[in-house]
């Protein structure tokens, strides 16, 4: 797209979209919508990206005018209430939590919003349980939705505010249905604001999910290759010389986290899997084999659920490398900062 259209895009008058979208609140323009709910200047989230979401890169995201992002799903119990401290010590403006519902998350969320946290986003499951717990402490409650007809149900909810996740997403992905399908119809079929999610690494992007009535965007790919995200220096690599075409949608990566459809790179451990007939688990080739470890020596086996982090030792390249079709749109690490201005770049 060329630089007039996107800054046809990002001009459009916002109550001239609404008419065609039937969304509610004409008279807002719907980035400022967002950046009300969540007290921020910019609407752009950072994705929960794993193990990765460390609180350097989500302060980061924050000081720049967005939302950083921690992914608590995984961290031990007695470690959340410190890594929402230190992101707070490292960012005075707001900063979000992320809980992946398939496990009782109800005590990380006791202890991150005894910690400070203001922003919970949720995802993989019924986020009613979770709604009046947030509320009560004073934050605000996004969710993630694959569906018109779930967002309906989750805004019934309390939730403030709705991701649409598209199938474009790289990581783990909860819809079927694709960004530019996705998006508008979420839009349509709720009153709280929307944040488009899937193959979103830039202005154009931005622009794009604006254009389709989404309030603000929520991106992880991009934020993969910020010089301050602790991915092995491989798997940054891999990214960076990868294409969208480079991505497959599978459920292969299982270990730990089953039945859960995600998005990777193409790898050693895929095109066995897929020359083996695409077998089911439990008879694919090299199940069980320890392909790496962690820096304190536990052992990661082939098909695990484990994004590769600076430190791993081992056949890195098999590991599960979480990545969104997006990626063949990001050819440089920059801090996260800089990240942010360039999706931001021609937003009023």
């Amino acid at each position: 797209m060329s630089q007039l259209c996107v800054k046809f895009l990002t001009d459009l008058d916002c109550r001239s979209l609404h008419r065609y979208a039937s969304i509610p609140d004409l008279a807002t323009p719907v980035s400022e919508r967002l950046s009300r709910l969540l007290g921020v200047e910019l609407p752009i989230v950072q994705a929960p990206i794993g193990t990765a979401s460390v609180p350097a890169l989500a302060a980061a995201v924050s000081n720049a005018g967005g939302v950083g992002t921690l992914a608590l799903s995984w961290c031990p119990l007695e470690d959340v209430g410190e890594v929402v401290a230190e992101t707070r010590r490292l960012t005075s403006r707001p900063f979000g939590v992320n809980l992946v519902l398939e496990w009782d998350q109800r005590e990380r969320l006791d202890a991150a919003l005894e910690a400070g946290a203001r922003v919970v986003s949720v995802t993989w499951g019924n986020p009613a349980t979770y709604v009046e717990t947030s509320h009560d402490a004073g934050a605000v409650v996004l969710a993630t939705v694959g569906s018109a007809e779930e967002a309906r149900r989750v805004e019934a909810t309390g939730v403030d505010a709705v991701v649409a996740q598209g199938w474009e997403s790289g990581g783990h992905v909860w819809g079927e249905v694709a960004t530019m399908a996705l998006v508008p119809a979420v839009v349509d079929a709720v009153e709280i604001p929307v944040l488009a999610a899937g193959g979103i690494a830039d202005a154009r992007g931005v622009a794009a999910a604006l254009a389709l009535g989404a309030d603000g965007v929520w991106v992880g790919t991009r934020f993969l290759l910020a010089e301050e995200t602790p991915i092995h220096p491989l798997y940054r690599e891999l990214l960076l010389g990868a294409d969208a075409t480079d991505t497959l949608y599978s459920s292969v990566f299982d270990g730990g986290w089953p039945d859960a459809p995600h998005r990777t790179l193409r790898n050693s451990t895929l095109e066995a899997w897929q020359r083996a007939g695409s077998a089911a688990s439990g008879s694919r080739p090299g199940e069980g084999e320890v392909v790496a470890r962690r820096p304190d020596g536990s052992e990661l086996r082939r098909y695990a659920s484990a994004l590769p982090l600076a430190g791993m030792e081992g056949e890195i390249e098999a590991l599960s490398l979480w990545a969104g079709q997006s990626v063949g749109l990001v050819r440089d690490v920059r801090p996260a900062a800089e990240i942010v201005a360039e999706l931001a770049a021609g937003l009023q």
